[in-house]
Formats: structure tokens, C-alpha cells, sequence
């Protein structure tokens, strides 16, 4: 890949040799046009709206963030900040880094001003060699950029160049920033932690609550999910003759990410054998054999930057064996468990301790009590049919499903989060309207309890050990329930073998 040329290195658009710029002055086509407003720009005024509103006559600032380097002259692609996302409708590539949203107070709210990068000029003054000399920003070296009155148009917002940045952040005004995403904004506004803190939070709480828009975002985002996880099926025979078949299954969906998306809501997780036992397992290093499980948790990011974000835990050959198929039973009825305590008016907590008290129950039916634990010389047992939902008897298990942590040792994590432009979305909401809040109709969310015996782990039979298993599916919770936006895959063990030999 080239990076430099008879000239040097093209690194910062500063003064370039007259020439060196001589070939690329004139001759340029007026290349102005005039674009629709993006699908969400409306959305998205409503929100700086709600924004204006709850921090009265401060001034809000809320930064894209920039270009992070991957090694030396390379930057990993640009993914702006979810809380600037959410006020602007930004799209995929057409973002631009070190962009900055400063909505000043005015008499009658606040008034929005979206400082950013203007395409690169050509017809001198002092940025004009930029289109060709500068390998971050130039159009020569990272594409067209809008320019103002195009980002306008676009976002139907006010566009100004970044560089009256710095002079829009000057006057004693209570000013709100969302730090730690541009240099300059921090350096230009003294730090108030509680006051950003407050921001933080209304803008993660803000994105609680879809609104039509968004919900078809995700559901977009989680159609091209599932088609994924159709494509890695097909190519499971492949990815078994390979010896990092592994990174063919994570390549055969991140192939469809690119293609029908962003790119990736998160790093694929692809894991075969014990490798499903390590939660978010991202090396991706490893054979898929025979007679392993594949655990396939991977999402699609539209260009909205919605996420999608699923699971199936599929046999690499085709067909569970007998032992594989009783924990991929459990935890098909856990997750069953929390799909029915989905609806408008429940706590949020309720889907998770549904699935846990599954858990624990099957669990227990097979005699796997974690706390003072060894080897077990029995197998499995028959256990109850927790795959058609049927009561089991609790058994002596004092305790058990009121409080489940004793089986923390083989789910390790909670069994579900909201979803939205982060994968786990909202993350720095309060307690008490996320975690332990209530759903309503506009939530998304994923229900995903696990089952993970690590292969050392002497507490569980050793025909378990090595096995992980996690189902995960993506909901809307509607006005009388829940709406699966992941229904193009299959959940049950014989629903997924029938659809692998269909392929």
C-alpha cells in the first residue's frame, strides 16, 4: 500500500512545495450537489429538543471523537461516539472525525451548530493542499467529505467549520461536555465532574426508549444478523477442513456485516469446542472438529450504527450428541423461561431470574450443587423435560431459585442487556430506570442465559466439561409484550439440526 512517493511522506497537510502542488492546481468540476435529508435527521431534533429542555440556558457539548491510530500511519475505521450518533442521525462513512455538537442557550432554548471538517477545498487559501497531501484528511487519501451546506442539508442542522471551534467555546456560559472524546474540548472547558456525570446519564437514559425510527434500525440491523449466521451454517463443512476454522467462521460473517451493514457491532465471537466456555472468546484461533459445538455470538451494525445481537450454539457436524443435547435443552428452556416474563409493566429483572430459576432447577436434577463439590462418579440422569417447559420437582435444594448465585460457577453472567446503538446499550443509566427499573413498549433487549463447564472444572461430570452453550435473541418489547426480531433462526435443538441439513 503506498504511503509516500517521490516527494516524501504525505502526513499533515502542512506547507506543501509550490511544486509539488502545481500539478494539482485547476481543472477541477464543480462537484456541489444537494442531498436529502438522512431518514433520521427528524428523530433526532427531537432529542436535542429533549436535551435542550432538560439542561436550561448551559451549553451542551457533545464531540464525535477522532481517529484512533493502529499502527504508525494507519487509523482504525472511525466510529463516532453513540450519544453524538443519537443527536445527529450521523450515517457509516459519511461521519467525520473530530466533528463537535455545541448546542448554545438561547432565550428560547438552544440553538445547534454541528462544528466539523468541510470538504477539502481546491482552490487555495491555507488548507488547499489538503485534498492532496494530508493521508488523514485528504479526499485523495480517505474520500469525499460534505461539505457545509451538503452536512446541512443532510442533517438539517447548522454546519460550521471546526475551525471555529474554539471561539464558540469562549464566554462565561455553564457549559456540559461529554469529556474524553476531543482534546481540544477538554482542554477548552475547566472539568465539572458531577455536572458531566448528569449529562452522561440523561444521554444514556435518553436512548433507553426506542422510537419507531430506531426499532427499524434494529430491525434491520438483526435481519442481516441472521443472515449471517445463514452463511456460517453453509460454511461450517468448510470451516471444519481447516485448521483456524475458526477465523472461517468469524470471516464468513463479518463478509455479510461489511456487505449488507457498517461492519460489526462487536468482535465476532466464533467459538468451537472449550473455547465456548470463555464468554467473549475473540481469538478465534482455533479448529472447529467434529463433534465440537460452535458458539456463534456475533451482531451486524447497520450504517445507522444500530447493532444487532445473537447467538446459536450450532453442532459442527450437524447433529447434537445425547450429552450436548441435554444442556442445549436446559438452556433452550431457561431462555423460553425469559422470553414469557417480556412484557410492558414487568421489571426488567424478571426475564433474568425466570431463565436462572430453569437453571437451577435442571441443575439440581442433576445433582450439580456447586458449593463444596467434587468429582462425580454418576452420569447425568434423566432429568425433567425442561426442553417442553415442564415443572420439576425443586427437590432439597434450600435456597436454590429464590437465589441462584451458587450456580454462578456455570452461568458467570447475567441473561440479557438492552440493545440499541451499543451493543450493550445505555450502560451509563441509574440503576433504578435500567437495571432495576420496568420494561415499556420502545425497550429492545436480549434474553441470553448460558451454561459454560469449564474443561478443568471437577465439580461436574466429565462427559460436561468443555461444553458451553448460549441461545440469544433480540427483542422489542410492543404494547401487550414482546416481539422477537431474531425469528428467522431457530432456538430448539431439533429445529437447528433440521436446519443445517437443509443447507
Amino acid at each position: 500500500m503506498s504511503h509516500r512517493d517521490q516527494h516524501g511522506p504525505h502526513d499533515d497537510g502542512g506547507e506543501v512545495p509550490a511544486a509539488v502542488a502545481d500539478p494539482f492546481r485547476g481543472g477541477w468540476a464543480d462537484t456541489r450537489t444537494r442531498l436529502p435529508p438522512l431518514s433520521g435527521a427528524a428523530c433526532a431534533a427531537k432529542r436535542r429538543s429533549a436535551l435542550s429542555e432538560r439542561f436550561p440556558g448551559e451549553r451542551i457539548v457533545v464531540p464525535s471523537g477522532g481517529l484512533k491510530v493502529r499502527s504508525n500511519d494507519f487509523d482504525y475505521t472511525f466510529r463516532p461516539h453513540s450519544a453524538f450518533v443519537h443527536l445527529t442521525a450521523e450515517q457509516g462513512t459519511r461521519a467525520v472525525p473530530d466533528s463537535v455538537l455545541v448546542l448554545e442557550p438561547t432565550g428560547s432554548g438552544h440553538s445547534a451548530t454541528l462544528f466539523t471538517r468541510p470538504r477539502s477545498p481546491r482552490d487555495g487559501g491555507p488548507n488547499g493542499a489538503e485534498f492532496h497531501s494530508d493521508r488523514r484528511h485528504g479526499e485523495f487519501w480517505t474520500g469525499r467529505r460534505r461539505t457545509l451546506a451538503e452536512t446541512e442539508q443532510a442533517l438539517g442542522v447548522e454546519a460550521a467549520a471546526r475551525d471555529g471551534l474554539e471561539r464558540a467555546l469562549t464566554g462565561d456560559v455553564p457549559t456540559r461536555v461529554v469529556r474524553g472524546e476531543d482534546p481540544l474540548v477538554d482542554a477548552l472547558v475547566p472539568p465539572s465532574p458531577g455536572a458531566e456525570a448528569e449529562l452522561l446519564t440523561f444521554l444514556a437514559e435518553s436512548r433507553l426508549v426506542k422510537d419507531e425510527w430506531e426499532i427499524d434500525q434494529l430491525r434491520a440491523a438483526v435481519g442481516a444478523t441472521v443472515a449471517g449466521f445463514h452463511d456460517v451454517a453453509g460454511e461450517l463443512p468448510h470451516a471444519m477442513r481447516l485448521a483456524r476454522g475458526e477465523r472461517w467462521i468469524e470471516g464468513t460473517f463479518n463478509r455479510r456485516a461489511r456487505l449488507e451493514g457498517h461492519g460489526l457491532g462487536f468482535e465476532t465471537i466464533a467459538a468451537a469446542g472449550a473455547h465456548a466456555c470463555v464468554l467473549h472468546w475473540m481469538r478465534n484461533d482455533g479448529p472447529v472438529r467434529e463433534g465440537d459445538l460452535l458458539l456463534l455470538d456475533a451482531g451486524v451494525e447497520a450504517d445507522s450504527f444500530y447493532t444487532g445481537d445473537v447467538t446459536r450454539t450450532l453442532p459442527a457436524g450437524g447433529r447434537f450428541t445425547d450429552v450436548q443435547r441435554r444442556v442445549h435443552d436446559l438452556v433452550f428452556a431457561a431462555q423460553s423461561a425469559g422470553i414469557a416474563a417480556l412484557r410492558p409493566g414487568a421489571r426488567y429483572g424478571d426475564f433474568h431470574a425466570a431463565a436462572m430459576r430453569v437453571i437451577a432447577e435442571g441443575l439440581d436434577s442433576w445433582g450439580l450443587r456447586p458449593a463444596g463439590r467434587t468429582t462425580r462418579d454418576n452420569g447425568l440422569g434423566p432429568g425433567p423435560d425442561l426442553a417442553s417447559g415442564a415443572d420439576s420437582d425443586p427437590g432439597s435444594g434450600s435456597g436454590s431459585f429464590s437465589d441462584p448465585d451458587p450456580y454462578r460457577r456455570y452461568t458467570v453472567c447475567g441473561s440479557g442487556h438492552m440493545l440499541g446503538l451499543d451493543c450493550h446499550d445505555c450502560a451509563g443509566a441509574r440503576g433504578g430506570t435500567y437495571m432495576d427499573g420496568v420494561l415499556e413498549a420502545g425497550h429492545v433487549l436480549t434474553v441470553e442465559p448460558g451454561l459454560y463447564f469449564q474443561p478443568d472444572d471437577l465439580t461436574v461430570p466429565e462427559e460436561l466439561r468443555g461444553i458451553g452453550v448460549r441461545i440469544e435473541d433480540d427483542f422489542v418489547i410492543t404494547a401487550d409484550g414482546a416481539l422477537c426480531l431474531s425469528a428467522g433462526l431457530p432456538r430448539g435443538a431439533d429445529e437447528t439440526e433440521a436446519w443445517m441439513a437443509s443447507l
